[in-house]
This record gives structure tokens, C-alpha cells and sequence, in this order.
């Protein structure tokens, strides 16, 4: 064939081809699927009228009921996706699902649409009316959402009584149906005199129930006293004082303070908290901010557009968690007792754990912080680390009556220790003990090894992996080389402690193996450190041990209250001392300065013998 003949036929081919196209798409019959999309992608992106234009109706009614309900929903989007598109000659249906976001940080409302479509002149129209926008809305109907605030939830002592008492809080609201025209400016006047956006305080006026109370601001007393005058100027605005647990009872720095949060915290903190709702500050209020305060429950209702009434009731959104109790291991009658312990002091912390489990029973502290000193503290152990020590020697065959030196000064291993207790004098290691003197607990440094001494410190949770929902502190130990370093941990130089893991080497002394501690119990977390069994020999030795130091020791001033045991121990350089030991089931440590801390201890005993 020749090239000219070629390129007639190809010519010919094509013509046809797009004549056959151009009839087809003539005596094609029109698709339902571009009104639907067109009509859905307009209501999801806000062109309003993109969608009513693909509606049998009048295209601004429809817009207007478009925004309406975005706005009655206070809803921040709509999300479609399509189920089903069935066609029967001029009638067709498109079922879908509806994701709508409540905001508030609320789950998705999800739920189950129709579209209903006729040819209108051979186009395809979406058949109009309110239940195209939810299945149960109805002519003369609107959405509105109603807010239920859930109470901030307590934190309780093992009892079950709450570690809080009531505060007074000022909610600033209005009743919609009271404002008339003037919701705008209303919502403007707060905005400008609380920071809070006017958008979102216009969005919930308008989203709710006419008759309903509406929640805007809630302000502390502090607050509240300094904007009172200005905010009953504004006319409309209603305030309701509503009474919240949140001042702390002891131990109130382990308890934590609550406020309410500002338009600019909401910005900074994000999460389930809104402007306006409670929350944790300090100490376990704000560890467990998310548990106690839950979320908002929403409830997406219809309402008569004459009367205002409730017709129906179209689905509940629960918070993404509920809120609950906070139940901690306090014994508010022993946290009573140990505060009283210290009132007075210069400045001191007690520490009382229950010896059988760790739980941590009290808190208390004159001059001294709860938290940062009583659980978290740094402090060198002084000689209440020669409990530790103990074990390792008697473990390497030291025995209690193993006659010792006890001097004013002594070297070992090139490093010097220093007594001002005794004159010179040959005790017993039991003695020695029992009386805290530094030069003869160091002379028995060569007597045990190194790595035993380091066992006996795992053993005792020094240095241990500890998960508390406060920053707590187990103590640190150092690497031990020579005679030097091990005298020095002996006589606990080179070693840091809180007085929470004294509080628990004594609670191990008393019970016979270490418990790691324990402050909450609900929710419960799972704890990283297992207790630890005590060698029976030295568990017997040590309870002879600390028995002496209140009889015949340096900590007689806690002796009064029969069955006490412990031991007083000096820091070398500094005004504190340690009282370490136990009573009945509650083992304690007590931090001082300056002050006899076996007398703070012989106090809290008493006291707890009395309210036992």
C-alpha cells in the first residue's frame, strides 16, 4: 500500500472513532455520582454553595442550613465516606458514613447517612430536606450539643479518704436564651477581659441548649477576686460557685496543688484539658492529671426550633478515658502523727514505710520539702550506712562480739576518720555500732571485700531501679577500690542516700527482706526492683544491733516507746544526723538538722502507739 494510501485509511479510522465517541456520549444517560460528590465535597470543605447548587431546593436555604449545622455542632470538620449508590430509572439513594469532629479532643461522632437523589430535568438533584443531614433531624428541628463537665476526681489515702479539701471555683456562664441578639458581643466582652478566644466562647453559646447554663470560664479565688467587678458589668454573664477538692491535706507537697487552666495554658498544654478545667500543678495531682480529670462528656441532641425542647437525644461521646480516684498508700492517721513529729524542728523529714511491704505510710518535714528532700533528697549516709555494711561482714565471719577500737581518729587505707563521741576505748563491733563511732566501724574495712560490700548495698535497694510516679532517689554508691573507699562506705562518706531508701533499709531490717517502695496502688504500674531476702544470721544480728542503739546507743531519746529499734548516726561536717529503725510494723527515717533526730522519732512513735 502507499504511503498516501496509508495515511487516507489512518485519517479515515480516527474520524470515526471520534464520531463513534461524540454519539455515545450523546445518547449516554447522566450519572448520580457528580451530584453526590459535588454535594459531599462542598459540605466537608464549607463551599456551601457548591452543595446546595446540587440540590432540588433553594440553593441559600440549604447553604444557610449547611453552616448552621456546622455551627450548632460547634464542630471543627466533616468527613464522608460513600457506602453504597443504588440507581431504579429517574430515583436513586447514596448511602454514606458521616466522621465528625466535636473538637475538645472528643472521639469522632460517627454515623450512618442517606442521600436521596431524582432527575430534574435530566439532571441529577439531591432531594432535599433536614434528615439529609442526619437521619433523625426533622423540618423544625436543629442539632445542639450538651457539655457535662466531670468533677476533677480525688486522691485518697489507703482508707479511701480524700487527700483534698474543698476549694471554692467561679464559673463564669451564660443562659443563651437570656442574651437575645447579644451573644456576639457577649462572647467578644469575655474574650477581651479573660484571653480566651471569642470564636470558641461564641461556639459554645451557640451550640447549646437556649435554656441551658452554659459553661465558659472557670477562675480560682485569686483570679476571680481581681475580675469580679468586671465580669458582673457584662450583661448576661452568670456566675456559679462550685465547690472542688483541691487544696491539699498532708502531705501536701506529695499531694500537689490544683489550679485551673488559662486560654494561655491551653495553648501551651494541648491534650484532653480545655480552657477552663482543672489541673495538676505538683506533686501527684499533676502525675496523674490525665486520670483524675478524665474528659467532658458530649451528648449531640435535636432540638424544636419553637420551643427549644429536647426532641432527641442522637448519641453520648464519652471522654477518651473516665476519671478516677488516685489511690495512694498514706495512713492519714500516721501522716498526722509524723507531721506533729517535726512541728518545731529547725529543720527536718520523716520518712515511715510499712516494713512488711514498702508502702509508703507518711511524709513529713519542717524546713524541708516533702518531695524534693524526703523522697528525692541527696544526702551523705553518715554511719546509718553500717547497717548496709553489716551484712557483708557478717556474712565474711565478723562476729558481734569482735573486740574493736573505738578512738578519736584513725587512718585507713590513707583515708582519716574522726570520733568526738567515747574516749578512747576497746568496744565490742555490737557497741561500736550501737554508738555510731566512725573510727571503729572503719578498722573492720579490711575484713570484707569490696564486691561483698557492693552486694550488700543491691540487697538493701541502694542504687536500685525504682519507678515511682515522683522523682525519688535510691542512692548512689561508688565503685570501691582499696581499703580507703571500702572504710569510707562503711562509715557512708562516699555514699548518698534519701530518706525514703533509709526509711526502707530499716523497713528491711524489721521484716526480714527489702521491699521496693510503693505511693499509689491505683492505677497500679508494675515495679521494676524485686525484693530482697535477708540473710537469716544477719537478719538476727542486725535486730540485736538496733536494738542496742536505743538502749545503750546514741538513739536513746527514741527508746521511750517500748519495741523501738534503731540507731542515731552523725554526718562528719555537717549539722545532720540520722535516726534509722523501726516500730511494730512502721520503720522510719528521720533527716535533721541541728536536731536530735532519735527525738523526733521517740515523738512519732509515741504518737502512733497512741492512735493505733
Amino acid at each position: 500500500m502507499s504511503t498516501r494510501r496509508l495515511k487516507r485509511v489512518v485519517s479515515a479510522t480516527v474520524t470515526l472513532a471520534v464520531a463513534s465517541m461524540t454519539l455515545t456520549a450523546c445518547f449516554e444517560e447522566p450519572s448520580p455520582h457528580d451530584a453526590i460528590r459535588d454535594f459531599l465535597v462542598g459540605w466537608k470543605e464549607e463551599d456551601y454553595a457548591l452543595a446546595a447548587g446540587r440540590t432540588d431546593a433553594d440553593p441559600k436555604a440549604v447553604a444557610k442550613a449547611l453552616a448552621d449545622a456546622k455551627l450548632d455542632l460547634d464542630a471543627t470538620s466533616f468527613r464522608f465516606k460513600i457506602k453504597n449508590v443504588a440507581r431504579s430509572g429517574g430515583q436513586a439513594r447514596a448511602d454514606f458514613t458521616a466522621e465528625v469532629d466535636l473538637g475538645e479532643n472528643n472521639p469522632l461522632w460517627v454515623y450512618d447517612g442517606t442521600l436521596p437523589l431524582r432527575l430534574v430535568d435530566g439532571v441529577w438533584k439531591v432531594r432535599w430536606s433536614p434528615s439529609v443531614l442526619h437521619p433523625r433531624l426533622q423540618p423544625g428541628q436543629r442539632f445542639a450539643v450538651q457539655v457535662k463537665p466531670l468533677s476533677r476526681r480525688p486522691i485518697v489515702d489507703r482508707d479511701g479518704a480524700a487527700l483534698q479539701q474543698d476549694t471554692t471555683l467561679y464559673v463564669a456562664g451564660v443562659v443563651p436564651s437570656r442574651l437575645g441578639d447579644r451573644a456576639e458581643e457577649v462572647a467578644a466582652q469575655l474574650s477581651a477581659l479573660t484571653g480566651y478566644a471569642s470564636d470558641r466562647l461564641l461556639s459554645k453559646i451557640r451550640s447549646a441548649p437556649p435554656s441551658d447554663f452554659v459553661p465558659l470560664v472557670t477562675l480560682g479565688r485569686l483570679r476571680y477576686a481581681q475580675l469580679e467587678a468586671r465580669l458582673k458589668a457584662i450583661e448576661g454573664i452568670e456566675i456559679d460557685p462550685q465547690k472542688h477538692p483541691f487544696a491539699p491535706a498532708d502531705p501536701k507537697q506529695i499531694i500537689g496543688t490544683v489550679s485551673t487552666l488559662t486560654a494561655e495554658g491551653e495553648q501551651r498544654l494541648g491534650g484532653p484539658q480545655r480552657a477552663g478545667d482543672s489541673i495538676g500543678r505538683t506533686g501527684l495531682q499533676k502525675a496523674y492529671q490525665d486520670y483524675l480529670t478524665g474528659s467532658t462528656v458530649t451528648r449531640v441532641i435535636t432540638l424544636d426550633l419553637q420551643t427549644g425542647r429536647q426532641v432527641a437525644q442522637l448519641h453520648e461521646l464519652a471522654g477518651q478515658r473516665d476519671a478516677v480516684e488516685v489511690h495512694t498508700t498514706i495512713d492519714s492517721a500516721l501522716q498526722q502523727a509524723a507531721q506533729t513529729a517535726v512541728t518545731g524542728t529547725q529543720s527536718s523529714v520523716l520518712v515511715a514505710v510499712d516494713a512488711a511491704n514498702g508502702h509508703i505510710r507518711a511524709v513529713a518535714s519542717e524546713g524541708m520539702a516533702q518531695d524534693k528532700h524526703g523522697l528525692g533528697g541527696r544526702f551523705p549516709a553518715g554511719t546509718a550506712m553500717s547497717i548496709v555494711a553489716t551484712d557483708a561482714l557478717i556474712k565474711a565471719g565478723v562476729q558481734l562480739g569482735l573486740k574493736v577500737r573505738c578512738v578519736p581518729e584513725r587512718t585507713v587505707g590513707g583515708a582519716r576518720f574522726r570520733y568526738a563521741g567515747l574516749p578512747p576505748t576497746t568496744e565490742t563491733f555490737l557497741n561500736g555500732f550501737a554508738s555510731g563511732c566512725v573510727t571503729a566501724l572503719a578498722a573492720l574495712a579490711r575484713r570484707v571485700k569490696a564486691a561483698d560490700l557492693t552486694k550488700s548495698a543491691q540487697i538493701f535497694g541502694i542504687e536500685g531501679p525504682w519507678t515511682l510516679p515522683l522523682r525519688s532517689f535510691s542512692g548512689s554508691w561508688p565503685a570501691l577500690s582499696g581499703d580507703a573507699d571500702k572504710a569510707m562506705a562503711i562509715a557512708g562518706q562516699n555514699v548518698e542516700v534519701s530518706p525514703l531508701s533509709m526509711a526502707l533499709v530499716a523497713a528491711a531490717v524489721a521484716d526480714g527482706t527489702w521491699h521496693p517502695p510503693v505511693l499509689v496502688t491505683k492505677p497500679a504500674s508494675p515495679a521494676p526492683a524485686q525484693p530482697q531476702t535477708l540473710d537469716p544470721q544477719v537478719h538476727a544480728a542486725l535486730k540485736a544491733m538496733m536494738r542496742a542503739g536505743v538502749v545503750s546507743g546514741t538513739a536513746r531519746a527514741a527508746g521511750a516507746t517500748p519495741g523501738v529499734h534503731g540507731i542515731r548516726a552523725d554526718v562528719p561536717g555537717k549539722d545532720l544526723s540520722w535516726f534509722v529503725g523501726w516500730q511494730g510494723g512502721v520503720a522510719v527515717a528521720v533527716l535533721a538538722e541541728k536536731t536530735d533526730p532519735s527525738a523526733i522519732a521517740g515523738r512519732f512513735f509515741s504518737a502512733v502507739r497512741d492512735v493505733s
